[in-house]
Order: C-alpha cells, then structure tokens, then sequence
C-alpha cells in the first residue's frame, strides 16, 4: 500500500484547508454553529464554488474523485477547521443518486440535501425501519419519522429511505414537502426531526438495500476522516498549551507524568490515522464493510479518550466557551453517534466473523 499522497490530493488538501482557514476559522465556526441556520451559508457557497462536492463523486457520475483517498482528504480538512457545513449528507446523496443513475449536477453545484435513515427506534438498524410507502393513483406517499436528520435544517430535498413491502426504496422529497421540526447538534450543525405524513414522494430507487449500506459505509469513513482532523487540531493545541502554560516555574510539559499522556494519545491518534488509510483503500472493494466498520470502532473509541484527556489535562479553561479544545471535544464525542457508534460496529465486526 502507499502511503504518500498524490500531488492532486496534496493540492486539494492545502487548497481546502487555505480556504477553511481565512472562511471558517474555529471562532467563527463557534458564532455560527449553535444559532439558526447552525451553518454559514457562505461558506457553503465557497466549498461549492471551490468543487469540494466533484472531489466526493467518481468520474462516472461527473465527479472527479471519489475513492476513499479522495473522501479521507476532504473530511480531514474539515475535521481540522470544525466545518459545520452538511458536506456529510452530500457524501451519501451522491452514492445514492449515483447508484439509482440520477443526474448529479444539481447537487454537485449547491442543492443541499438531508438523507433520512435512522428512526427513534432504529438509529442505525435498517431492519427497524418503519417508514412506509404506499403508491396510490401513481404517486408514491410516505408515512413515518425520521430522527436526528443532519442537514435537514437547511436542506432543499431530502432522501428517504423507506419500506416498500419487505424492501427498502429511497424516495425523494421536497424538503418544503414534509413537516421538519429544526434543531441544532450539541455540537453545532443543522440538523432536525422529519414527520411524513402521507407525503408526496418520488422513487429513486427500488431494492436500495445495497445502496444505502454503501452511503452509510462511505459516510462512516468520512467521519472517521473527520474525526482524525479533530483529533490533529486537539493534539497541536494541548502540545502548544504544555509548552507555554507553567506551573512551579516550567512548563506544564516538563513534568514527566505530562510527557508520558500526551506521547500516549499520539501514538492512539496514529492508529487512528492508519484505520482510516487502510479503510480508504477498500472503499469500493470486497472489504469496504469490514475497514470502515473497524475503523468508525477504533476512532470512535480514541475520540472519546482524546477528548477527555485533552480537557483534563487542560484544567478548567478546556471547558469554557472560549478555548476551542471544548468545541473540538463535543464534535469527536458527537462523531461516535453518527452513522453507527463504537458499539454498533463492533457487534457487525463480531457477526461477520461469526459468519466466516
């Protein structure tokens, strides 16, 4: 495996991270992220404009990326910058539009979506889904509820995976179409509760099954991704706190025990970032479920010791408003929640095995 990367994904990287850094440092991400719309529509604009979305698609579908390299470096530099904008609901509106041979370009070009998965009683378990569609004079309507859809805030259509008799389909709905109750995350973002009640819906695609688990490993990737950017930006600001804060008249680093935590977390983030190659590498492969489920695990569980150490070692100001090491701390806590946590993808690692 190699593990340099290419000068175009090199480029895209630092391009990406420039534009985050003068469009949406971490203050500001703090003043936008926990009031409505909890993102800065021109943001949106800029990471549209600047092609971020083409660099999530495969060529065959208009895109001009799409591997799992290419989703890594995005959602890294996202995860760095504490980016609240709904790029993730993109990532998967567009494996599922293009597994159903729909018209990307929309999309492509700022049409924000919300994709609707998980319900009250099936957050991540596509066999719990209740939401059902029913055709009727040869339009398709939807009945259920679906929770904690990020981006539905803001979105213009949303995705909705739904029964139709014993399969799964994605519909299409006009987000204007269905009742959505707006929230922001705890850790800043869009998202909202989305009531569909006999809602006018379009077919996108039947026996979806497939498709929706390939967005929903795709997505869990990318916030692994993402959560290794955040776990960078903690690691270089608990670094530079141990080098500056004192205390008996030398720095907070120089004292052994200090030393030892904070070696300990680099070499936890490192195994994260090596989760996170090698399930890049199989996205699109045999071991696509596998990697990205033993990643979204491993990440998961060194967010969460990230985050608490770094706040512990910090003392009181790593949780207050102002520093960012807070910020940083509910969105890697948050992460684990998304698109299956630590428990929910250890238990598809121990199935698989039992299977073989």
């Amino acid at each position: 495996m190699n593990f340099e990367m290419s000068d175009d994904r090199r480029m895209l990287s630092d391009t990406l991270t420039r534009f985050l850094a003068e469009h949406c440092p971490v203050e500001r991400r703090v003043d936008v992220a926990y009031d409505a719309p909890w993102h800065a529509p021109a943001a949106w604009d800029g990471l549209v404009e600047l092609g971020t979305l083409y660099a999530l698609a495969d060529e065959g579908a208009g895109g001009m990326g799409g591997s799992g390299f290419d989703i890594a470096v995005v959602f890294e530099a996202l995860g760095r910058a504490l980016c609240p904008e709904p790029v993730l609901p993109a990532l998967l509106a567009i494996r599922l539009l293009a597994a159903a041979g729909q018209d990307l370009d929309p999309l492509l070009t700022g049409t924000k979506y919300a994709i609707g998965i998980g319900e009250l009683d099936a957050p991540y378990d596509l066999d719990g889904i209740k939401t059902q569609a029913v055709e009727r004079d040869g339009t398709w309507h939807l009945t259920g509820r679906k929770s904690v859809v990020y981006g539905s805030a803001v979105a213009d259509r949303l995705l909705i995976v739904a029964r139709m008799g014993d399969a799964l389909a994605v519909f299409a709905v006009d987000a204007p179409q269905a009742e959505v109750t707006p929230f922001g995350m705890i850790d800043g973002g869009p998202a909202g509760e989305v009531f569909l009640d006999e809602t006018p819906a379009t077919l996108v695609l039947r026996d979806a099954r497939a498709a929706v688990e390939d967005a929903m490993e795709a997505g869990a990737l990318a916030l692994s991704a993402e959560a290794l950017g955040a776990m960078e930006a903690t690691m270089a600001a608990l670094t530079d706190y141990l080098g500056t804060r004192k205390q008996f008249g030398q720095p907070l680093g120089a004292f052994q025990a200090l030393q030892h935590r904070a070696i300990d977390l680099m070499i936890e983030v490192e195994q994260a970032r090596s989760s996170v190659i090698l399930a890049a590498d199989a996205l699109n492969g045999p071991d696509q479920s596998h990697r990205t489920s033993q990643a979204k695990h491993l990440v998961g569980k060194i967010a969460r010791q990230v985050s608490e150490e770094a706040i512990q070692m910090h003392g009181g100001i790593g949780i207050t408003w102002e520093y960012p090491v807070a910020h940083y701390a509910k969105r890697l806590v948050m992460i684990d929640h998304q698109l299956g946590d630590t428990d929910w993808h250890l238990e598809r690692l121990m199935a698989r095995l039992a299977d073989a």
